[in-house]
C-alpha cells in the first residue's frame, strides 16, 4: 500500500444485502489497509447499529454521511436520477465530484449507478460514453473485457475508445506495457462481422495500440489476449455465459464426488487441487467492475456480493486511485486527438 491517504465513499444501502455485508467488508478493508479512510453513506442510525461492536481503532477512520433515500434494485434509472437526489448512491457519487472522496463503490442498481455517475461526474473530454470493464478468469490468469452492458448499440468510434480506455487501465494495474487487444467477433477472419466491428478494426489497426485482430468468445478464457473489446450487448452476454459455465463446472464436480463412496474417497485425495481450482475461479476474487471514461472513479460491485467480494471491490477502487486511472485515460485520449490532427 502507498503511504498516501485514500478516502473511498461506500453506498452502504446498495445491493441485495445492504449494510449487513457492506459494513463488515468496510471493516475488513480498514483492518488490512492502514492508509484507508471510508465514508459510509446511508441511513445514519442503521449504519451506527452495524458499527456498534466495531474496534475503536477502525471507527477512527470511518465517517458516516447520512442519506435519507435508497435506490432499489428495480428502480428505473431515469426515475432514480430525477426523484432520489438524496439517495445513498447519489450522495456517495457527489462526494467524489466534490473531491471529498477519491472513489465510490456501490452494489446498487447498475443502470441507476451508471446514469447517476455519468450525470454527476461527466465523461472525460474525448470520451463519448463510459464503459464497464472487469477481469474474467482465464487459463493464463485473467482477461479484461469491456463493455459489459453500459452501451447496447455502439459505433466503431465507441469501440475504439473502449480499447483505448481498457489499454490504459491494464497498463496501469497489471504493469503490462503493451496489452494485447482483441476485438470480439463471430470469427477471426477479416471478412466476418458487422460493419461497426470491421470499421473499428481499421481504427485499431491504424493506432499505436497492440491490436492483434478479431478474436472469438473462447479467447476470453484461453488468456491469449489481455483485453477483449465488444459492445455492451455482446459483452454482457459473454460475461453471464462465462459465469454460468463456471457454476455448471463446480456443480458437476460436486455431484461427481458425491456419487458413491469411491468417488468421495477420490474427492478427499483431490481436495488440495479442487481448492486451488475453486480459488482461481471464485467470482468473489473478481468482484468489482470499473466505470471507465468518467472524470472520477466509480466501482460497481455485484448486487449479491458477500463480505469478501465487496472488500475486493474496495481493493479495486484503492488500486485505481493509486494509479490515477481517469487522469491516465484523459492524457492518452488527448494524445490520440493530437495524432489525428497531425495525420
Amino acid at each position: 500500500m502507498s503511504a498516501t491517504l485514500t478516502t473511498i465513499a461506500l453506498d452502504a444501502m446498495g445491493g441485495d444485502h445492504g449494510p449487513g455485508v457492506i459494513i463488515p467488508a468496510a471493516l475488513r478493508s480498514i483492518a488490512s489497509n492502514p492508509h484507508l479512510h471510508l465514508i459510509l453513506v446511508g441511513d445514519e442510525q442503521i449504519i451506527k447499529e452495524h458499527l456498534a461492536e466495531a474496534p475503536p481503532e477502525s471507527k477512527e477512520r470511518i465517517r458516516i454521511r447520512h442519506a435519507s433515500q435508497r435506490i432499489e434494485m428495480d428502480d428505473a434509472p431515469a426515475k432514480a436520477l430525477r426523484n432520489k437526489k438524496d439517495s445513498s448512491m447519489r450522495v456517495a457519487i457527489n462526494l467524489v465530484k466534490e473531491g471529498v472522496a477519491d472513489a465510490c463503490v456501490s452494489a446498487g442498481n447498475t443502470g441507476a449507478l451508471m446514469a447517476t455517475a455519468r450525470f454527476v461526474l461527466k465523461t472525460i473530454p474525448g470520451i463519448d460514453r463510459p464503459a464497464i470493464i472487469t477481469a474474467i478468469p482465464s487459463i493464463l490468469g485473467h482477461t479484461y473485457v469491456l463493455d459489459l452492458g453500459a452501451n447496447v448499440d455502439c459505433s466503431a468510434e465507441h469501440l475504439f475508445q473502449f480499447a483505448v480506455m481498457g489499454n490504459e487501465l491494464v497498463r496501469a494495474v497489471e504493469n503490462i506495457e503493451a496489452p494485447k487487444i482483441g476485438l470480439l467477433n463471430i470469427g477471426a477472419e477479416e471478412i466476418k462481422g458487422n460493419e461497426q466491428v470491421k470499421e473499428a478494426a481499421k481504427l485499431l489497426a491504424n493506432s499505436h495500440l497492440n491490436f492483434i485482430g478479431f478474436v472469438e468468445g473462447d479467447h476470453i478464457s484461453t488468456g491469449e489476449v489481455d483485453i477483449v473489446v465488444a459492445d455492451g450487448f455482446v459483452g454482457n452476454i459473454a460475461l453471464k455465459a462465462s459465469e454460468g459455465v463456471a457454476k455448471m463446472i463446480v456443480h458437476a464436480l460436486k455431484e461427481s464426488f458425491r456419487a458413491n463412496w469411491a468417488a468421495k474417497i477420490a474427492g478427499l485425495v483431490a481436495l488440495p487441487a479442487l481448492k486451488g481450482f475453486k480459488n482461481h475461479f471464485d467470482p468473489r476474487h473478481y468482484n468489482g467492475a470499473s466505470f471507465l471514461g468518467l472524470r472520477g472513479i466509480v466501482i460497481k460491485s455485484h448486487g449479491s456480493a458477500d463480505t469478501m467480494a465487496f472488500a475486493n471491490a474496495i481493493r479495486i477502487a484503492i488500486l485505481e486511485v493509486e494509479k490515477a486511472i481517469p487522469l491516465r485515460i484523459g492524457e492518452r485520449v488527448e494524445s490520440i486527438f493530437a495524432e489525428r490532427k497531425s495525420a
